[in-house]
């Protein structure tokens, strides 16, 4: 297991335990508080434990090595949990605005105890505390679905807000229980910009959308800095994951041997993986350069 799959099931394993400690924290001081509001925060947070299943589960899989029926190793299980991720932030969002929405149709019944705001207010330090360190991680080992899991720890501490609002204003002045129910809606609308931000760039990857002309740009420059290669053309890519796939032609001079010709594509791989926009893999192919034809 390398360095990063262990990085990676850390904050898993440690978003799942924090979840269920401040899911059994909202929902005791929920109904000691009397706050629906809590209790349906409780579960909100009890689902994030979800979607840490899933990055544990997942990571089992996608870091496995190329076999011989999946040549390409299995990094795509990783674009599928980034999905799955997406789509339950979707699912959520949706969730608190059909609750916000039947709330503001039903009315507030009756004004709840200062302890559910204690138990979210917990919850929201708890919450953003453990976004920071997940998103570095996810950032640092190039993990869209720990990524995309940190994003959700984020939602829920984010769908806090408006609940330890809705505690204290309605603790303070009942006639404002509204605000609980305004305050969800917006903040649902930026969990689902989020859902969408982060289902975007994996669906590209799922129907082989390529490299950015930028990194194009950079690997063509990396191959033609290999003394022997006079031009570079035929390049493809596509992402495997959350890195690159791809092969290109190299044009190298007729008269060398094969040898000599095998050990220029090798320097020219070599260098793409090492130096550039995180490359897992490169087929190098081999053309002559004909002088004549670059003059016409």
């Amino acid at each position: 297991m390398t360095v990063h799959i262990k990085e990676i099931r850390q904050t898993a394993w440690v978003g799942l335990i924090v979840n269920c400690l401040l899911s059994a924290l909202k929902f005791i001081c929920g109904i000691l508080g009397a706050s629906q509001v809590v209790v349906a925060d409780a579960v909100h947070t009890l689902s994030d434990s979800v979607t840490d299943i899933a990055v544990l589960l997942g990571s089992r899989y996608w870091a496995r090595p190329p076999d011989a029926t999946h040549p390409y190793g299995h990094r795509r299980i990783e674009t599928i949990t980034t999905i799955f991720i997406a789509l339950c932030l979707a699912c959520v969002a949706c969730s608190l605005v059909y609750n916000a929405l039947t709330t503001l149709n039903k009315g507030s019944a009756h004004s709840p105890g200062w302890i559910a705001f204690w138990a979210t207010l917990v919850s929201i330090c708890t919450k953003e505390i453990l976004y920071r360190w997940s998103i570095s991680v996810g950032r640092r080992v190039a993990s869209p679905a720990v990524i995309a899991n940190a994003w959700h720890q984020r939602s829920d501490a984010l769908s806090s807000i408006p609940a330890a609002a809705a505690v204290a204003v309605s603790a303070a002045n009942p006639s404002l229980w509204f605000i609980d129910s305004i305050g969800t809606v917006v903040v649902s609308l930026f969990i689902l910009n989020v859902s969408w931000k982060i289902a975007g760039p994996a669906l590209n990857e799922l129907i082989d959308t390529g490299a950015s002309s930028e990194d194009i740009d950079t690997i063509k420059k990396l191959a033609l800095e290999i003394p022997g290669v006079h031009e570079v053309h035929g390049l493809r890519t596509r992402y495997v994951g959350s890195q690159l796939q791809l092969d290109l032609h190299i044009l190298v001079d007729p008269d060398l041997t094969v040898r000599e010709g095998h050990a220029i594509a090798g320097r020219v791989k070599t260098c793409i993986i090492q130096e550039g926009p995180d490359v897992a893999d490169a087929i190098v192919h081999l053309e002559p350069y004909e002088r004549d034809n670059s003059l016409t």
